[in-house]
């Protein structure tokens, strides 16, 4: 067992977080010039980024391109090492290359340098050192350098990794705001997560339709009425005219106030009982958006009218839980 107390550890995580955040807040007053060249470059290219780093630095540039790709610039992470060895060929004279390293001396990535010359690719760099080789070969460098890591013994990349990372999620969110990206695009890009899903899920996707919609005229009995209530399992109906115009909903919470008085449920219209002033929704609507009206006014149900305000469906909670909204 070590000799470290509660106090030891707690003492050591606060030293790295405020020796990070400092190495961050000096990175903000290095955004300048070479930053937006940085975005021009890679805003005006036809192809890919290119990410590339070694080490630790090569888990950061793996992030960075995820991010990129993410947010509206096609991106991926080529491993110096396997470049030297037949990944060069991923890539193209079309596209540009960030590649990061805190000394940019790495030999995997100093190796590559002739032959990206050679492609005419735009190089941006991420380093601590704007006289080693690799600042010095790239159109642009950014200064991601820190005065000392975060490791006690200024060893371990800590800082530095962490101040190439904010610089690669500055560029990216830069560049997402310069192409004009948005929720629906950055939706296109998360089909199967839960984010796209409420930036993509209509309530036409969730809705019940046709025959399953539970319908009742206004003269029928209450008797009659929760028969179609426990046939269609929404725990409410909607009233509707001759026409098929919906007139209102009963539903269970209408249920319970009524025998609070007492009625006859054989003989009592739905007409008498039913809730005209119901919250709507559309099929175009999203599914996220008809959640928040259900949750506003604790209601576990919809009904969505479409532009000439007949009925298409009706979208349930239980629907918005099945489908991975709620």
């Amino acid at each position: 067992m070590s000799g470290h107390s509660d106090t030891c550890y707690a003492t050591s995580a606060q030293r790295t977080i405020r020796m990070e955040a400092a190495a961050v807040a000096e990175l903000e007053q290095r955004i300048g010039d070479d930053f937006n060249r940085a975005c021009d470059v890679l805003l005006q290219i036809r192809g890919r980024v290119i990410v590339t780093g070694m080490g630790k630095s090569g888990h950061i540039a793996c992030k960075i391109a995820a991010t990129l790709a993410s947010t509206g610039t096609p991106a991926f992470f080529v491993h110096p090492g396997e470049a030297s060895h037949g990944d060069m060929g991923m890539i193209t004279a079309d596209d540009a290359v960030i590649a990061l390293s805190n000394s940019g001396a790495v030999p995997e990535i100093i190796t590559l340098l002739p032959l990206l010359k050679r492609l005419g690719v735009p190089l941006v760099s991420m380093t601590g050192n704007e006289e080693s080789a690799l600042a010095q070969a790239s159109n642009v460098h950014l200064n991601t350098g820190v005065e000392t890591e975060a490791c006690p013994l200024d060893l371990a990349p800590t800082s530095s990794t962490t101040t190439a990372l904010v610089m690669g999620d500055a560029l990216a969110i830069a560049l997402l705001e310069a192409r004009g990206f948005t929720a629906d695009d950055f939706a296109f890009s998360h089909p199967g997560g839960t984010l796209g899903k409420k930036l993509l899920l209509k309530v036409a996707d969730a809705m019940r339709s046709g025959d399953a919609i539970p319908r009742v005229l206004a003269s029928t009995p209450l008797a009659t009425a929760l028969l179609e209530i426990s046939d269609k399992g929404l725990g409410m109906t909607t009233v509707i005219d001759e026409q098929g115009a919906l007139l209102g909903i009963f539903t269970d919470g209408d249920l319970r106030r009524t025998l609070d008085q007492r009625v006859d449920i054989n003989d009592t219209p739905i007409a008498q009982l039913m809730t005209t002033s119901t919250k709507l929704a559309s099929p175009d609507m999203l599914a996220a958006e008809a959640l928040r009206i259900m949750e506003e006014n604790e209601i576990s149900s919809l009904v969505a009218l479409d532009d000439s305000g007949a009925i298409s469906g009706v979208v349930h909670l239980k629907d918005l839980l099945h489908a991975g909204i709620a």
